[in-house]
């Protein structure tokens, strides 16, 4: 990943209401939220909400899917895990196992 997208990405994360938008999105996994279950879920109103999804989407972390008047979203998996890449690649100095808490972390928070 490129220092643009990365920088799209992080911004788009910086603000408090996006963030949590993406993270019930992570936590949902595959089967995705549809819009009326996410602003519910975080008490957004609608154009509060639009407007999120919106700077998510065009920051490439989230996809969006129709079904029927409904729109599902989702995380996009790849976008993130390329942005954690991004932050981590130069990480550990050549000593992996300075790194290794974070992994494990992650690991540990793994979806069963």
């Amino acid at each position: 990943m490129e220092k643009a997208p990365a920088l799209s990405k992080l911004t788009a994360l910086s603000h408090e209401g996006r963030l949590d938008v993406f993270r019930l999105l992570v936590g949902a996994g595959g089967a995705g939220l549809n819009a009326g279950e996410i602003a519910c879920a975080l008490e957004l109103k609608p154009n509060t909400l639009s407007a999120h999804l919106t700077v998510l989407s065009c920051a490439n972390l989230i996809t969006s899917q129709r079904e029927g008047r409904n729109i599902r979203y989702f995380v996009e998996m790849s976008a993130m895990r390329g942005l954690l890449g991004y932050l981590m690649q130069d990480c550990c100095g050549g000593s992996p196992d300075i790194c290794k808490p974070a992994i494990d972390a992650l690991r540990d928070h793994r979806c069963p």
